[in-house]
């Protein structure tokens, strides 16, 4: 098979095919750590809570160069409303939410989705993409909602408070809807959308809250969706993989280690999803570029063969990872992960 540009690589992956080599992407790169792994002399400031994108075209085409990367990214999510506290180095996290009542709902002022120019700087992005494969990466509507409730309002009021759920859903979809829609008419080969929906364990809430809540709103957005749609959350979502195989997710990210066994995964469901996922950010941020190496071996080697095999990190390159780990990763690619797979 002759060499593949990176955009062939990740586009065949996705759709169940062998590339020539395991491509290698990132849905979300914090500028800390590009920073760092970049030499850029400058200090970042770390927010959690960030709703546009860290990177100008030009320097997500150094960073991708840098790490390997098949991949660019474009962030552009949603405004949530919640308290916020900040961490000793500045990062901002979620506290509590806003939203408590129908009469906070009036709090909620979302960009519109309509004008051309919500849009331009995605457009010029993705329009300068080069070879690489460019990913839109988003929030959904579920993980808004329960931001901007806090979690344990939301799932109280599952039972307390329906209407107000079903309301704020119908605000953050429906905004999700237009958006999905337009941006799929711009030159990005994948729509990536982070809506997480479970702890390590399980699920937040039931199986039959999930199909009757949540995949009708998911099913709404799929009709706006005309490139392959990748799936990001966190935790054990086994129970929801065939509901959103059902509503045309293609892929399905980070098959969280310790939450799910990403082996069995790709066992279950070759053929029907792509899998991309889960180099350990254990060892990402305080293992060894050896460790690593091992590590991603034995993904090429246990998952890559078929096809349909994407390898990311396990979650997102966070500001305290190891450069030198994480540059193990593409190293590693390059020496084991050419097709036809053929490791023991």
């Amino acid at each position: 098979m002759g060499a593949m540009s990176h955009r062939e690589r990740v586009m065949a992956a996705l759709n169940g095919k062998e590339p020539d080599r395991v491509p290698y992407c990132e849905l979300a790169i914090d500028r800390v750590f590009a920073a760092n792994a970049l030499g850029w002399n400058e200090k970042p400031y770390v927010n959690a809570l960030a709703q546009n994108t860290p990177f100008s075209i030009e320097e997500a085409k150094q960073v991708s160069k840098r790490l390997g990367l098949d991949n660019i990214f474009y962030l552009r999510r949603q405004p949530v409303y919640t308290d916020t506290f900040t961490d000793d180095e500045g990062r901002i996290f979620p506290g509590g939410g806003s939203i408590k009542t129908e009469d906070d709902l009036a709090l909620i002022d979302l960009p519109d989705p309509h004008k051309d120019e919500f849009y331009a700087e995605a457009e010029s992005f993705a329009s300068n993409k080069g070879d690489y494969a460019a990913f839109f990466l988003t929030r959904g509507g579920l993980a808004p909602a329960m931001l901007s409730m806090g979690i344990d309002h939301f799932c109280i009021s599952l039972y307390d408070n329906r209407k107000l759920i079903e309301q704020l859903l119908d605000i953050y979809f429906g905004w999700m809807e237009v958006v999905a829609e337009r941006i799929c008419q711009l030159d990005f080969d994948a729509f990536c959308m982070a809506d997480d929906f479970a702890f390590n364990t399980g699920m937040m809430f039931s199986p039959a809250t999930f199909k009757e809540l949540i995949v009708p709103h998911y099913r709404r957005i799929a009709e706006k969706i005309s490139i392959p749609w990748i799936f990001h959350s966190d935790g054990n979502i086994q129970k929801g993989i065939e509901m959103l195989i059902d509503v045309g997710v293609a892929g399905v990210h980070p098959v969280e280690k310790g939450a799910m066994d990403i082996r069995s995964v790709k066992k279950t469901y070759a053929g029907k999803l792509c899998i991309l996922g889960n180099v350990d950010l254990v060892l990402l941020g305080s293992g060894t570029p050896e460790e690593v190496e091992k590590e991603v071996l034995g993904l090429i080697r246990d998952v890559a063969p078929g096809g349909g095999y994407i390898i990311t990190s396990g979650n997102s390159l966070a500001d305290y990872l190891k450069p030198d780990c994480v540059l193990a990763i593409s190293k590693a690619i390059d020496k084991y992960g050419n097709y036809p797979i053929s490791l023991t």
